[in-house]
Parts: C-alpha cells; sequence; structure tokens
C-alpha cells in the first residue's frame, strides 16, 4: 500500500516551493509573510503558501485583504490555491468572506514513474503518439483546446512555446486522420523529485480510444528518462477514477478561491 503520509510530506515540501521558483520568463513571484503571490501570468494572478499560514484573525483577514487589494488595483482576476489539509481550517470562510469565489474542487494524485511508464496503453487503430516541440504545433494544439473548451484559446500557443524555451516543459500529441486529437503536457520540477502532468485536452469523437492511458504512459517514459521519481496531477472527478485505476493515489484535494475585479458600469 502507498505511504500516502509521506507522499504528502513530500509534496508538501517540494512542490509547493516549486509553485513560486519555476517561473516562466516574465512571470515573477513576490513574497508578502507566509505567501507568495505569482505576478505576470497571461489569464490571472497566483497565491500560493505553506500548509499552515501560521496567522488567525485580523492578521489573517489583513493578509486575504492585501493580495485582493494588490490584484484590484492591476484589475486583474487572482487564484488563491488552496489543500484540503491546510490549517487555519476556516482560510477558505475567510476567502469566501472577502469576495473569493470557490471554483470546483480537484483530488491531488501522485503516482510513482517506474510503475505508470510500465503501462502498456492500447491505442485504436490509426492513433499516434508523439512528442511535439515547432510553434506551428503549438498553434495545432491551441485550436484544439478551442475547440475541446469552447472558448478563445489564441494565448496559449504562445503560452506553450514560451514554457518549451525554459527546457522543463515536453509537449506530447496524439494524431489520427491527419490533425491532433489530443495533447499534454509534462512540467518537470527542478530540485524536486516530481514532474506535473497538465493541460490535457481530447475531442469528444476521440475519447475512449486509449489516448488518456497512453499520454500518461508516454509522458511517465519520459520522465524516467530524467530520473524523475513521481508524477503529479490535480484531477477532476471525471479524470481521478481513470488516474486512480492507472495506479495514481489521492493525497489530499485542492480547490481555487478566485477573486475577480468587477467590470465598471456602461
Amino acid at each position: 500500500m502507498p505511504d500516502i503520509a509521506a507522499l504528502l510530506a513530500a509534496y508538501d515540501d517540494q512542490l509547493r516551493t516549486a509553485e513560486t521558483t519555476n517561473l516562466p520568463p516574465g512571470v515573477v513571484a513576490e513574497r508578502d509573510g507566509p505567501i507568495v503571490r505569482v505576478v505576470g501570468q497571461h489569464r490571472r494572478g497566483f497565491v500560493t503558501g505553506p500548509p499552515d499560514l501560521g496567522l488567525h484573525g485580523p492578521a489573517l483577514d489583513a493578509l486575504i485583504a492585501r493580495q485582493r487589494d494588490f490584484f484590484a488595483a492591476r484589475g486583474e482576476t487572482v487564484e488563491w490555491k488552496t489543500r484540503g489539509h491546510d490549517r487555519p481550517a476556516d482560510l477558505p470562510e475567510l476567502l469566501l468572506a472577502a469576495g473569493f469565489v470557490a471554483e470546483p474542487r480537484e483530488t491531488v494524485l501522485v503516482g510513482t514513474v517506474p510503475e505508470l511508464a510500465a503501462i502498456q496503453p492500447s491505442l485504436a487503430d490509426g492513433i499516434t503518439v508523439r512528442e511535439v516541440g515547432d510553434d506551428a504545433d503549438m498553434h495545432r494544439i491551441a485550436e484544439l483546446n478551442a475547440e475541446v473548451w469552447a472558448d478563445d484559446r489564441n494565448w496559449l500557443a504562445a503560452e506553450l512555446i514560451n514554457r518549451l524555451r525554459g527546457g522543463r516543459t515536453v509537449v506530447v500529441v496524439a494524431e489520427a486522420a491527419g490533425r491532433v486529437v489530443s495533447a499534454a503536457r509534462l512540467e518537470f520540477e527542478p530540485g524536486t523529485e516530481f514532474a506535473g502532468l497538465w493541460g490535457g485536452a481530447t475531442l469528444a469523437a476521440w475519447r475512449g480510444k486509449g489516448i488518456y492511458r497512453a499520454l500518461v504512459a508516454h509522458r511517465a517514459r519520459v520522465a524516467t528518462a530524467r530520473g524523475t521519481r513521481y508524477l503529479q496531477v490535480d484531477a477532476t472527478e471525471d479524470s481521478r477514477p481513470i488516474l486512480e485505476r492507472l495506479g495514481f493515489t489521492a493525497i489530499t484535494t485542492t480547490t481555487p478561491y478566485v477573486w475577480t475585479p468587477v467590470s465598471p458600469a456602461r
């Protein structure tokens, strides 16, 4: 049986620092007491902290208000990322009181690389999986995501191109019938035993054909070549059962609390 306490300790000790140290070019981290806020990302700012903020009452209220007001002055949305085991336990209620809104809770899952790299995927005929790095492929992935999520993802191509320049991102696609039908990325966290699985998207018509499993296995084999010990995922309720069947272990939950500036009345 996996040692959940040991996996959680490794996650807290290693990844929660890496969130604000291995940043893309042009993105900066600023400390305010126990938390760190990340400024300069495309979609929204980001706030994270240790498992125990060590603050209560007025001091914690003031910390929350400062982050909200900082991003309000910039006219930007901000996400405060919480975990289910964080302290103080009333942090979610305080964020809500300050005007933040909870997004859907996800499950934090960790898997061991050797086990995941041993997965034998069974892809439907006509589907191939490969790593990509050309700018044109990043634009194809942006188009895929725009179709999957039914919104504008023009920004995604530039973000992926920027990430690839940093040398710690691997992008993988599944192709069929002459087009990209699924894509995902692997993010290495230098100085840790972890890499993260992010950005998965698959066209509806191509789900249930072994692609999800194949992309996980491929990224695990890439991680093996770099000596990585663990893969980590923040999984939706749709993805969680699949990942658990592949060998991932749930160690905690994560809920984003998001504050969005009010648009001025016209």
